[in-house]
């Protein structure tokens, strides 16, 4: 027998809200049937679920860490970009036995959070059982990264290892971020990976020290290497920006994720659209305060139509696995936003960018993309107390 979901606001990711309408999903929750209120006259109402609130579409998180979240409330908030670094790197070397609970917690957490789908950046194999045994959808960014070109092919072949140890889950390798990725080696991610259009996440413009690395060969990145005894004399000022600089250099045939973009320009933004690449850009907002207490512009992607997707990062850097909560701050930062078009953000989006919008993102039939049960708003507006709760 089928079952009506109904609330005050249907927000469907793929059409203008619904006052007060249904949704009929079957007994696999496959969408049967999406109704105005006046459309639908049921003689047995108690086919009907009705909740008072916004049912959304199941989430999708575009970006995380999941292999970080030992880290929870370990790490110092608002210190910067690079000392971020380096404390992750410091505590990595003391890592707590409890890493593999603190994955299945924080996977939960996310599946309470109403999520259904991650793009998850890996450094290592630890969360390949973790991922096997969740509900959520992932797909695994193999993450590979090494300033010395030297050292580029060993990089990539070991990025190739792991890459294959993920199966049978998706995955693919890709770049950690400009500052930490040679040339080389972004030719032999681009060479092999390139041509197989799999997808491709790379961190963007996190700091405004990479932009000062890139443009001038000045800044405190130059201390990092000098700490890491990493003789950087091959690197030479590129007069451009990160983003300007690497973007030449990815494959015209992958969909490109570009996350956090917090010191993008619209310069940046003109120059990426020039290039003819399928981009994707995604907002981490509470990990962006966290560390560097700084957002992006969101104003320029709006305007320039940019196709926009959510993350949560890590829990070294968030205190929380919840778009919800990145909606809620985005909302309080830019109040001009409008719920119906972030939701998209959150949803449709993301999974347009994973590959599985065929049966994701969106309420639409024929799909099952869960349904999340967004409370304590006023209206169609999002507020401090609002939560979100998972109904199929």
């Amino acid at each position: 027998m089928n079952t009506y979901y109904s609330a005050d606001y249907i927000l469907t990711a793929s059409g203008p809200s619904i006052q007060n309408g249904y949704l009929e999903l079957d007994d696999n929750n496959v969408i049967q049937g999406i109704y105005e209120e006046d459309e639908l006259k049921l003689s047995d109402t108690s086919i009907v679920k009705r909740f008072k609130g916004i049912l959304v579409p199941g989430f999708i998180n575009t970006h995380c860490h999941l292999e970080l979240s030992w880290l929870k409330g370990k790490m110092d908030k608002q210190k910067g970009l690079i000392p971020f670094i380096q404390e992750v790197m410091s505590k990595s070397r003391s890592r707590t036995d409890d890493y593999m609970e603190a994955m299945q917690i924080a996977d939960q957490r996310m599946v309470d959070n109403g999520i259904v789908a991650v793009g998850d950046v890996s450094n290592t194999i630890d969360s390949r059982d973790v991922k096997l045994k969740s509900t959520i959808l992932y797909h695994t960014f193999v993450e590979a990264m090494g300033f010395n070109p030297e050292k580029a092919k060993n990089i990539f072949r070991s990025a190739v290892e792991l890459n294959e140890s993920f199966t049978p889950l998706k995955s693919s390798i890709v770049p950690h971020a400009p500052y930490s990725i040679s040339k080389e080696l972004l030719r032999f991610i681009g060479h092999f990976c390139g041509q197989s259009e799999s997808l491709m996440s790379i961190h963007n413009q996190e700091s405004e020290e990479e932009n000062s690395l890139f443009r001038y060969k000045k800044g405190l990145f130059l201390d990092f290497y000098k700490g890491m005894d990493l003789n950087i004399d091959f690197f030479k000022a590129q007069a451009r920006s990160s983003i300007q600089s690497i973007l030449p250099h990815l494959s015209k045939k992958q969909k490109i994720l570009l996350v956090h973009n917090t010191y993008t320009t619209l310069k940046d933004i003109y120059s990426t659209k020039r290039t003819d690449r399928d981009v994707f850009w995604c907002f981490c907002p509470n990990a962006n305060l966290y560390i560097e207490n700084t957002l992006p512009k969101v104003d320029l992607f709006i305007k320039n139509d940019l196709v926009i997707t959510l993350g949560t990062d890590s829990l070294a850097s968030n205190d929380d696995l919840c778009i919800l909560s990145e909606l809620k701050t985005l909302h309080h930062y830019f109040p001009s936003l409008n719920l119906e078009q972030t939701i998209k953000w959150a949803t449709i989006n993301g999974a347009r960018f994973l590959n599985i919008d065929a049966n994701f993102g969106s309420f639409t039939v024929g799909k099952s993309p869960g349904i999340n049960l967004i409370t304590q708003a006023e209206g169609l507006q999002l507020s401090d107390a609002s939560s979100v709760q998972k109904i199929v």
